[in-house]
């Protein structure tokens, strides 16, 4: 597709195969979506003749096997990335540019759709703390080389089978989600390492790490990002209060939880004035670590003040960037320069070209490193 991007497509039921070469000769146009807090998805157009074998195959695959698997690799540099591991869900036929031609568009999502398809109501769980449900839960998808990556939560509870005993409702997506926020945890499936492998993770969202290459802007030649703009929000900052029930007294006690957290620690130096309160009167009835836990997640949404949003070309960035994760800010200005959270980012492969939209977030205003890796 581009000089020294080279783009490997897998489909298949299960276990995907290489497609043959006239699949991959008709592929015009790649999308891949990863963000933080919503399935990952894909978009693959393909340009075909009308009187093409490719178009009756593709019908038939679809009929014939509901659940075809696609992986996307990306290699750069002789370096492979895993774009997408997942689905496809809905194939659209519209009309082409030229006279003969049609436009197979193909969009799916990563491989927790497979996890949103059959409910499971009643399923017991005697005895199982949160954390070893969710491990037993992603057993069932090893087949797709799912490999899970669960954090115990900080309350720890394991339910008494004589008083009680949890069973899951709806499919497993849902109840590893509804899990997940009662732990104030989050759950995401990250394509690779390898083709074929998925990390599922169940835990804290961590916003630390390795930075990537830094973006620069207004750098002259050392500019790598086509275009990068900001916005501070200076209304958003919420201070959450949770009600921890005193078995004594009977009485709650509100207690405001502050945006510290050690796996989210601040990026920028001057953030927004608290403007509101909020009182989370359902926390009253849990117990204090699972209150605990609400409030952090609360007082974590409201952090991020500052937002940026921009699109760079991989060919002069060098490398994928990728959700999740840190990158480097440089030539922003003061207020702007520094490290940012990479909240989401969008992949669009061309013949001729790779380009990324992105969206940054940061808790401040002003770095709190004096320089910014390269």
């Amino acid at each position: 597709m581009l000089k020294g991007i080279h783009l490997t497509l897998l489909a298949g039921p299960v276990v995907p195969f290489p497609v043959p070469q006239p699949v991959l000769e008709a592929l015009t146009e790649v999308e891949v979506t990863s963000a933080t807090g919503t399935a990952g998805g894909f978009q693959l157009r393909f340009t075909i003749q009308n009187k093409s074998p490719l178009q009756q195959a593709f019908l038939v695959a679809a009929t014939q096997m509901p659940l075809m698997r696609v992986i996307l690799v990306a290699t750069i540099n002789l370096i492979p990335h895993v774009l997408m591991d997942g689905v496809i869900t809905t194939q659209e036929i519209s009309s082409g540019e030229q006279p003969g031609e049609s436009t197979l568009t193909i969009t799916g999502e990563d491989l927790t759709k497979v996890m949103d398809l059959q409910a499971f109501d009643g399923l017991p769980y005697p005895a199982m703390p949160d954390n070893v449900r969710v491990m037993a839960i992603l057993a069932k998808y090893a087949v797709f080389g799912m490999i899970p990556l669960v954090i115990p939560p900080i309350a720890f509870n394991v339910p008494i089978p004589t008083m009680r005993i949890p069973s899951q409702q709806g499919t497993d997506l849902n109840y590893i989600l509804e899990l997940a926020r009662k732990s104030g945890y989050v759950f995401y499936v990250e394509p690779g390492p390898a083709p074929g492998t998925n990390t599922a993770y169940w835990g804290p969202q961590i916003k630390v790490g390795i930075p990537q290459p830094a973006l620069n802007v207004d750098m002259d030649f050392d500019r790598n990002v086509e275009s990068l703009n900001f916005q501070f929000n200076s209304t958003k900052k919420d201070l959450p209060i949770v009600m921890i029930h005193n078995a004594l007294t009977k009485v709650p006690i509100p207690i405001p939880i502050p945006d510290i957290n050690p796996l989210q620690p601040p990026l920028g130096l001057v953030g927004p004035p608290v403007t509101k309160l909020t009182m989370l009167k359902a926390t009253g009835k849990l117990s204090p670590p699972e209150a605990l836990s609400e409030g952090l997640t609360a007082a974590s949404e409201s952090m991020d003040a500052v937002t940026g949003s921009g699109s760079l070309d991989v060919g002069r960035y060098g490398r994928l960037l990728k959700a999740r994760g840190l990158v480097g800010v440089r030539g922003a200005g003061l207020a702007f320069d520094g490290l940012y959270y990479v909240e989401s980012v969008t992949t669009t492969i061309k013949r001729g070209s790779c380009k990324q939209n992105f969206r940054l977030t940061r808790n401040g205003l002003v770095s709190i490193t004096p320089m910014v890796p390269v």
